[in-house]
């Protein structure tokens, strides 16, 4: 028998500064929503809502805000209650958060490694400028 499975991967761009909000037990929650554009498709995108809990918040609040590029890993939930205003029952369907990747630079460059690494090689670093076509003799690899 197969078990369940509730797995999301989304890659896309922020739609605002993320929010925080503290819950009674005194867990850190931030919210933010990104939009998702469709493969083939011009102006068009999907937006979902996500939730990071605790330490993964805290580091989305840090270093998140609106137009940044993200990788989101998590899984769905999806909450239901009864509008006070209309009294009409209500779903709305989340993404909760279990890993976040953030994939530019704070000031919106693309491909530039979130860990603030440089791209430019370190001083110890080879950079090969010429490859020649000669076979490899096998003997000479210490392995």
């Amino acid at each position: 028998m197969a078990r369940s499975i509730n797995q999301v991967i989304l890659m896309g761009r922020l739609t605002r500064d993320p929010e925080q909000r503290t819950t009674t037990t005194g867990k850190n929650i931030a919210s933010f929503s990104i939009a998702v554009d469709r493969a083939g498709q011009d102006d068009a995108a999907d937006f979902f809502d996500v939730t990071a809990w605790e330490k993964l918040g805290d580091l989305v609040m840090q270093y998140l805000a609106k137009g940044r590029r993200v990788l989101v890993q998590g899984r769905l939930r999806q909450d239901s209650w009864d509008d006070k205003e209309t009294g009409k029952r209500r779903t709305r369907v989340e993404v909760v958060a279990t890993d976040v990747t953030f994939l530019d630079s704070a000031n919106g460059g693309e491909g530039a490694p979130a860990s603030g690494q440089s791209s430019r090689p370190a001083s110890n670093d080879v950079v090969i400028e010429d490859i020649d076509d000669k076979p490899i003799d096998l003997s000479e690899i210490p392995f």
